[in-house]
């Protein structure tokens, strides 16, 4: 089993960095787990909040609760949720002060997720809590299918086990079918663990997904990874001031994320497909463009059954995720849900997806499933008629607020605990008008530290802003004194006063935060500001092969990587001969750029090397090197010989830790990690 680059940045990248939790030293009694109390501001801000909560609608608790076969025991092992173990489950309606109250309810739902469920009598099960995702199985014919398989190998591997011992009937019998959804992490990552205990398992998947794996999250993936750190809070400890939830379930596993990938891809002659897998007629339906760029729904008639990916869950998801990717369409989000609806609505009785607990009965599917359509098309319809009245990114965040029908407000399952209507509304309009307002002034502003300086100049200097912003602060007006402070922290990142006041600015706002990534955006920003540098957190490490990532893909990754100053005083051409994969490509630095396209055929160039694709893969994991390859005779090169130092010289390394808060290496406040 080999490490390829891809598996580690596309673990990386989607989910960031599974951190370990560090210990830090503290002396003032808070302890250890992160974070100064909420201010009264705060307190009354988010009790404020509270009042206009329907806490006495409890449904999807009882969905929750419904069909537990068996909860986790001391003999399942360490599962993520037994690290929230703070939350009471009693807790619901009583949030502490350091917790949005919508947010907690939310984290106390998904905390209660915690073993084997039934979802249909002898057919259906899944296992919840043990990864952000669930894990799904399917009885066919001769044995299981298992639909998604969670993040990673370990948490797999203890699902699976868990369900064969407890599963009321079929327990001996063998995983023969495994299917991916979509192609994200947590619903692909634990496949290696399905294979070894079933070889012989067959591999499904949504439509492109190895393809769209790669495009999601490789060439920005040094960037995505170090913003994914913040998004899911991978330093931050499992506290009420700290991390809570992670809005689809309780947190990220540690581990592998592994692949396997799929002997049959679906969807491909059209948006419908139906197979018999193992006895069991399934209807998959191209949903890709919505929650994933790959991604599909299944629906089983003879059961009235829907399998709905993460086209929905219980809140409302990214339309633009905080980690960074590609904005999603929220009308194609719309849209499909209609379809659904429009297609099997009429006698669905059963809805279970990879997140959150089931939804039965016709009436009630029906009209959760509207409300999450009209969710996404209200985001979609509304923030363009807002624009084309003049609102601009910046105002829509608010605006889209004052718009929401109260049906909308009103319910748990369309909250923005995942995605916010503030950030989707301002993706919706990046998608369609871009990051310009129109707004000359703001066409070609200075950079952010240059711009910085003159801010703080222009306000009458540090002493004048910190005044102002403290005065501001003790009345809860964080968000402005964030926006002022940042200006004069990213001026003077030694202004030890103003990134403690920021900081603290963060942590309030983080507090009064329904979204859990906002949250957690807000308090590693905090953190980060108080430690003065990069908080210490173990990167992914994935070890699987996703070799499939293919040669084009390598040679776009490593264009990336090109300094342009560097290589455009040394052009060259080089042709690559892939014998174990029997392609042939054609790469030209030219004009500071690497260029690369397939040819059929050997084209002359300055060089020719020949080589495997398992070797460049190897090398580019430093588990060898060319000239170590070329010494062995496992590759050859042909011609001049300077050509790959060429590209060797003018390559470069990410900075994985690169600045996102304006940092400096003494510490503020830092007893309370």
């Amino acid at each position: 089993m080999k490490k390829t680059l891809l598996a580690v940045i596309i673990s990386a990248a989607t989910f960031g960095v599974y951190a370990e939790q560090h210990d830090h030293a503290h002396t003032n009694g808070v302890g250890t787990e992160g974070g100064k109390q909420a201010t009264s501001a705060t307190i009354s801000t988010n009790k404020a909040f509270a009042q206009q909560l329907k806490f006495d609608d409890v449904r999807a608790f009882e969905n929750n609760n419904r069909g537990l076969i068996v909860s986790f025991d001391k003999e399942t092992g360490d599962i993520i949720r037994n690290s929230f173990s703070f939350i009471d489950l009693e807790s619901a309606a009583n949030a502490p002060d350091t917790v949005n109250p919508s947010l907690w309810r939310q984290a106390v739902l998904n905390q209660a997720a915690e073993g084997l469920y039934e979802v249909l009598p002898g057919k259906v099960y899944q296992v919840r809590g043990t990864d952000l995702s669930s894990m799904t199985f399917i009885r066919g014919k001769t044995g299981w299918i298992v639909y998604d398989v969670l993040l990673v190998k370990e948490s797999a591997a203890q699902s699976l086990k868990f369900f064969l011992q407890n599963v009321p009937d079929g327990g001996d019998l063998p995983v023969v079918a495994m299917l991916y959804s979509h192609s994200h992490a947590d619903h692909f990552g634990g496949a290696r663990a399905v294979q070894e205990a079933f070889p012989d398992v067959k591999v499904y998947g949504s439509k492109n997904i190895t393809k769209e794996i790669v495009d999601e999250n490789i060439l920005a993936g040094n960037a995505m990874s170090r913003r994914s750190s913040y998004q899911y809070g991978a330093t931050l400890k499992r506290h009420d001031r700290g991390i809570v939830d992670a809005a689809l379930a309780k947190g990220l596993a540690t581990g592998e994320v592994t692949y396997v990938k799929p002997d049959y891809e679906l969807n491909h002659e059209g948006k419908f497909e139906t197979l018999t897998i193992d006895g069991v007629e399934m209807v998959f339906m191209d949903a890709s463009g919505t929650e994933a760029p790959s991604e599909m729904v299944t629906y089983i008639p003879q059961w009235k059954a829907l399998w709905a990916a993460e086209v929905t869950y219980q809140g409302m998801h990214n339309v633009y995720t905080l980690r960074g990717a590609k904005v999603r369409d929220s009308l194609k989000w719309s849209k499909t849900i209609n379809k659904m609806i429009n297609l099997w609505g009429g006698e669905l009785e059963t809805l279970f997806s990879a997140h959150s607990a089931p939804i039965w009965g016709n009436e009630e599917i029906n009209d959760f499933l509207k409300l999450q359509r009209d969710a996404y098309g209200f985001t979609h319809n509304q923030t363009l008629r807002l624009a084309n009245n003049g609102y601009v990114m910046q105002d829509l965040g608010d605006a889209i607020y004052t718009v929401m029908p109260d049906s909308i407000r009103d319910s748990w399952h369309t909250n923005g605990y995942h995605g916010t209507y503030s950030h989707n509304a301002r993706a919706v309009y990046n998608m369609y008008l871009g990051y310009f307002d129109m707004n000359p002034a703001n066409l070609n502003p200075l950079p952010i530290k240059p711009e910085a300086v003159k801010f703080v100049e222009y306000m009458g200097g540090s002493m004048t802003i910190l005044k102002k912003a403290q005065v501001d602060f003790d009345k809860g007006e964080y968000r402005f004194v964030a926006t002022a402070l940042n200006k004069l922290v990213q001026a003077e990142p030694g202004n030890i006063k103003a990134r403690q006041l920021l900081a603290d600015c963060f942590e309030q706002m983080g507090y009064q935060s329904e979204g859990a990534g906002w949250r957690n955006v807000y308090l590693t920003g905090a953190q980060e500001l108080r430690l003065g540098g990069v908080t210490p957190g173990a990167k992914s490490a994935s070890a699987d092969v996703i070799s499939e990532m293919g040669i084009a893909n390598v040679l776009n990754y490593m264009a990336v990587k090109v300094d342009s100053l560097k290589a455009q005083h040394t052009p060259f051409t080089l042709s690559l001969d892939v014998t174990d994969t029997n392609e042939k490509h054609f790469v030209e630095m030219s004009n500071g750029n690497l260029n690369s396209i397939q040819t059929d055929e050997l084209k002359p160039a300055d060089a020719t090397l020949t080589i495997k694709y398992a070797d460049i893969i190897n090398m580019l994991m430093g588990q060898t090197s060319l000239k170590q390859m070329l010494s062995e005779g496992k590759a050859t090169l042909k011609g001049d010989q300077s050509v790959l130092g060429k590209l060797a010289q003018s390559s470069v390394e990410f900075d994985s830790d690169f600045e996102i808060v304006p940092l400096n290496k003494e510490m503020v406040d830092a007893e309370l990690y």
